[in-house]
């Protein structure tokens, strides 16, 4: 049972109970995946005018004058079949002419900016939105499976560029189904962006067989070119120490004070997110204006900690932020897992989280 079904009992409240996510299941419809192809709220302003380079981090200026270049040459009228791909660039080379890669891929870890960046190439991209698109990985996958892989090649074949935030490659049969997406689309002229913290030819390196996949995880690679991006993170860059989790009292208090809030217990929740595809966890938080959690706890499994990170991703997005009692975040995950194949992903996961924390602590009042 949701802690928001109980009263708190603790000082003035409002009328209204808290919202539960335990009790959500939302229904995506496939025209709603598409539509939202698009960089989600935090991101919506951004530029690559806001992105703030680290003068002690050279590649970080490079990789905005590199994808600055990139976005100017997706300029120019749009053209379809093989006219479209010669104006970009992509596609079938003329005779003599060398291949070369159809997109860049920028590499780094966590908080170096480089979502930021990649939706600053979207924004900077002269297309209309309906000619380009920007999704997770996880989202591109799932609108494969809600419009199956003909159409998804149909639908986005017409575009002019496609992001890809948060590249990972989890399983064997993610690796065939993106590597032939991706060639389809190569194909039809559509040019690629993605981040990852994860090097193009290592990808899967750690979570299963890679080996046995060498062939398409090197078709992918061939699609980009790679551009590291050094840095700290900034979510934390000067920033004082994160927020210490506050009482059970407290976060049930805040969650009845604050209009838009969610109350669950973090086990409970762990439990729904199995009900739930990841692809629908953005759905999950419609209107939500926090996120209140009791009783956080390490995550009992790494196929647990996997939801949890697609959680924090979207509430991240969403800037939503999360007021929690129980453990602080940087010990959800186990040694074992920051030592593993998606340590990158839990560090990230920690990152954010902590970021939330911090935008949380003004609903607890006194």
């Amino acid at each position: 049972m949701s802690t928001s079904t109980a009263a708190s009992g603790t000082g003035s409240t409002s009328a209204a109970a808290p919202l539960s996510l335990c009790e959500r299941a939302p229904h995506v419809p496939a025209d709603r995946l598409v539509a939202e192809m698009v960089p989600p709220p935090r991101f919506d302003s951004v530029r690559f005018e806001t992105y703030l380079p680290d003068p002690n981090q050279p590649s970080q200026t490079e990789a905005v004058r590199v994808l600055s270049g990139f976005a100017a040459g997706l300029g120019g009228a749009h053209a379809t079949g093989a006219g479209k791909r010669r104006l970009f660039g992509f596609g079938k080379p003329a005779k003599n002419t060398p291949t070369g890669p159809r997109g860049v891929y920028l590499d780094g870890g966590y908080g170096v900016g480089k979502t930021h960046l990649l939706a600053s190439l979207w924004h900077a991209t002269p297309a209309e939105p309906a000619l380009k698109a920007f999704g997770t990985f996880v989202e591109l996958t799932n609108l494969v499976g809600a419009l199956g892989f003909q159409q998804t090649v149909r639908t986005l074949s017409g575009h002019r560029l496609l992001c890809i935030d948060e590249f990972e490659l989890d399983d064997p049969g993610d690796t065939v189904l993106v590597s032939t997406l991706l060639g389809k689309l190569v194909d039809a002229g559509v040019a690629l962006a993605a981040t990852s913290n994860t090097l193009p030819g290592k990808l899967g390196e750690g979570r299963f067989a890679a080996a046995d996949f060498m062939r398409e995880i090197q078709g992918l690679s061939a699609h980009f070119r790679a551009l590291r991006i050094d840095g700290e993170d900034y979510r934390h860059r000067g920033l004082p120490e994160a927020p210490a989790p506050f009482t059970d009292a407290q976060v049930t208090q805040a969650a009845y004070a604050t209009p838009g809030a969610s109350l669950d217990d973090f086990p409970h929740l762990l439990d729904h997110l199995a009900k739930v595809h990841p692809s629908r966890y953005g759905a999950l938080t419609d209107g939500l204006k926090a996120v209140c959690l009791t009783d956080v706890r390490p995550v009992p499994d790494q196929s647990t900690a996997l939801r949890l990170v697609v959680l924090a991703d979207r509430l991240y997005d969403r800037e939503v932020p999360v007021l929690a009692s129980g453990l602080p975040f940087d010990r959800l995950f186990s040694e074992e897992m920051l030592n593993g194949g998606y340590r990158k992903k839990y560090f990230r996961a920690i990152s954010r989280l902590t970021a939330l924390a911090r935008d949380a602590k003004p609903l607890v009042s006194g």
